[in-house]
């Protein structure tokens, strides 16, 4: 009788590390995608701060219309994180869409690899680079004049749930590019990742959104995880807002994972 040995614990980590290591590798042999990840933020952040900020600013509750364009750039820099962290999704499904078009997939599928590793390799990688456009964005923030004032304590928690937000939206991206048929197509899925942002309190207070859209915009993910990094970051009321960043999080980590495993368990036996 024939028996398969199942992958140990130990061997699943190190499985995932030899693949997260592959896909850093492959980020520095292709920082193109990563340049553009970064610079496509600092261009709304620029654009929305210089050209519309004081005007939108002078709207916000309790702004001296003096002081607009701080006050707006203090505003809108949590949405802005959080696009450059749905811009890194794209990222990870083109490279997952390429690994799967050029079949190195399927050629992982034959050797002794943990299937979960090969994924999670692809999520760890890509949310390291989430990380690093994060904190490359924020500072551009600071050069330009925003001003946290959040305590270590704060700063420690507020990269804390940049990091887990990074960890779901990865997964995402992996079962998006696992989704797609073609790497054109894998570029375009997760624009609605970045879409969300806009559509939440990121660049206006969704008070002053009509009644559909507002309901929308309040009980969607990317509206916690913006009111969570702009209460710890800046000091506003959190309110329940952390609470449900972390629930939104682990959901859409939890959904990424099982909608990636059924795409690759689906494809192995093809």
């Amino acid at each position: 009788m024939t028996t398969i040995a199942l992958p140990t614990r130990s061997h699943v980590i190190a499985d995932a590390v030899t693949m997260l290591n592959r896909n850093l590798l492959h980020v520095i042999r292709y920082p193109g995608l990563s340049l553009f990840t970064i610079l496509g933020p600092v261009v709304v952040l620029l654009l929305t701060v210089f050209v519309f900020g004081g005007t939108l600013g002078a709207g916000l509750p309790g702004v001296d219309p003096a002081g607009g364009r701080d006050a707006y750039l203090a505003y809108v820099m949590p949405g802005i994180l959080m696009i450059t962290i749905a811009g890194t999704a794209a990222g990870a499904a083109i490279t997952v869409a390429m690994d799967m078009t050029e079949g190195i997939t399927a050629r992982f599928r034959t050797m002794a690899i943990s299937r979960a590793s090969v994924l999670a390799g692809h999520v760890l990688g890509n949310t390291i680079q989430a990380i690093i456009a994060v904190a490359l964005v924020l500072g551009v923030g600071l050069l330009i004049g925003f001003r946290p004032t959040a305590s270590p304590i704060d700063w420690l928690a507020a990269l804390g749930v940049l990091a887990l937000i990074s960890f779901a939206v990865s997964w995402i991206g992996v079962a998006m590019g696992m989704q797609a048929k073609t790497v054109e197509t894998a570029s375009n899925l997760p624009l609605i990742l970045t879409i969300l942002p806009l559509l939440g309190s990121g660049f206006v207070p969704t008070a002053s959104m009509p009644g559909g859209l507002q309901w929308f915009a309040e009980y969607q993910p990317f509206t916690p995880f913006i009111e969570s990094v702009r209460g710890l970051l800046l000091g506003t009321d959190l309110g329940s807002s952390v609470l449900f960043a972390v629930g939104w999080a682990v959901l859409l980590t939890i959904a990424g994972y099982v909608w990636s495993m059924v795409l690759y368990e689906r494809r192995s036996v093809r």
